[in-house]
């Protein structure tokens, strides 16, 4: 348990298998229960005849009554399960395009990414093989994303007699895929679902692989995360006021740490006002208390939910960032911003339009100046001088905002280089995006 919280996704094409392959582990690590397997067994919508947990083992995620029905995940389910040696939070996520902002979701939150290829709908008349679309925009989609571990699960091994020649021939095209996106190097597992072979524990059906099972290759994995920003980033995101007598009177500013640590005595500078102050206390979030009554501290580091008070009164409102005030590495301040996004509304992205973008605790206005390049996720290459970004496509965008924001690169500081497009008419999320250039 010392090696901490793997939360992983499952990413594919419709029918690759995503459910099941998580039935089975939570099935094979015993964190299902005795009446859900009974309820399971009983369901009308189950659409295995025998398995070894005589069950669906997809019904452990699906539990939408639409999506046992059809036989597809459309939205995100969580779960969660341990081992002996670490815990795990897990999201299914839908393979279908339709649901493609689901996935773009779930992923967002994840360290790793385990993608299915279903072997039996490779076409391995070609050379390299060919993988369905949906595989490639999901791949595209971590690659967005900044996941730097993926594993690559060739399922349903066993309807093809789980002939070596065929992984290989996936894991060739398999591999050409990352690096053509620019993934991390995949690990691949060829592996049944269904009946469980190297899902858990190692197949004696596979001699020929020499690698982990897929739980044994979570289970090692080192997540650490080391990202080029290591200095406080700190985005406030309200402004709490707690009137009583002089001795009591508290005014804090609230948010969670997005990188770095902060301590008691130490200046900071608010930006974009640029104007310094002195942290006079830090309280740390505990349930069922009154700001002013948490915990005080000296220190607090990344990921914590904190107040902060100040020594200095200075004008701080939502939106605005605190960093450490010696540091070198702040935030570019910028009204103009290259941006990759994965479109996710019905209508298309439109020049014309204002949205409403979202960027840690900040709003703020913008405009699509233009559209550099859009990926064409068949082959991979990048189509220029297009005019609009249809749904669950994935383009380069240059995006011109009302006022300056203050932003780091994606690829530096994903908590603050991340960012959703908003329709102002519908109240859509219409993009997600990560910033790649600042102007």
């Amino acid at each position: 348990m010392s090696q901490g919280v793997i939360r992983f996704i499952t990413a594919g094409s419709v029918d690759d298998g995503k459910s099941t392959l998580i039935g089975r582990l939570l099935y094979d690590t015993k964190a299902v229960l005795a009446d859900q397997l009974l309820a399971l067994s009983k369901t009308k919508h189950a659409r295995v005849t025998a398995s070894d947990a005589a069950v669906d083992l997809a019904l452990l995620t699906d539990g939408l009554e639409a999506e046992r029905e059809q036989g597809i995940t459309i939205d995100v389910a969580y779960r969660y399960f341990a081992t002996a040696k670490r815990k795990f939070i897990v999201a299914d996520a839908p393979g279908h395009e339709q649901y493609t902002r689901n996935l773009v979701t779930g992923a967002s939150q994840a360290d790793v990414a385990v993608l299915l290829v279903d072997a039996t709908r490779v076409d391995l008349s070609t050379k390299p093989a060919g993988l369905l679309a949906q595989t490639k925009r999901h791949s595209a989609i971590v690659r967005l994303l900044g996941l730097r571990h993926v594993v690559v699960a060739v399922n349903k091994m066993d309807l093809l007699d789980f002939d070596e020649n065929v992984f290989n021939a996936i894991k060739e095209s398999v591999e050409g895929l990352a690096t053509t996106l620019g993934l991390p190097t995949p690990h691949l597992i060829p592996v049944s679902a269904l009946q469980g072979d190297n899902v858990v524990d190692k197949s004696d059906k596979t001699a020929w692989y020499q690698g982990p099972s897929l739980l044994q290759w979570l289970e090692g994995l080192d997540t650490s995360v080391v990202h080029k920003v290591q200095g406080l980033r700190f985005p406030v995101q309200y402004v709490a006021r707690q009137d009583g007598s002089a001795a009591d009177d508290f005014r804090g500013y609230l948010g969670r740490i997005e990188s770095g640590s902060i301590k008691k005595g130490q200046k900071v500078t608010v930006l974009p006002s640029g104007l310094e102050a002195t942290v006079s206390e830090i309280h740390v979030s505990n349930d069922h208390q009154a700001i002013g009554d948490a915990a005080g501290v000296d220190v607090a580091k990344a990921g914590q939910v904190i107040a902060l008070r100040l020594a200095e009164d200075v004008d701080i409102s939502r939106g605005d960032l605190i960093v450490a005030a010696l540091d070198s590495d702040v935030p570019t301040l910028s009204k103009q911003v290259s941006a990759d996004i994965c479109w996710l509304d019905s209508e298309p992205l439109s020049l014309a339009r204002k949205y409403v973008l979202r960027h840690t605790t900040n709003t703020v206005f913008a405009k699509v100046k233009g559209i550099q390049q859009v990926l064409d996720v068949q082959t991979l290459s990048h189509g220029t001088d297009i005019h609009a970004l249809n749904m669950n496509e994935i383009g380069r965008v240059d995006l011109v905002l009302q006022k300056p924001i203050v932003t780091d690169l994606f690829d530096d500081s994903p908590s603050t280089g991340a960012f959703v497009l908003i329709d102002e008419a519908t109240n859509h999320t219409v993009a997600a995006g990560m910033v790649r250039a600042t102007v």
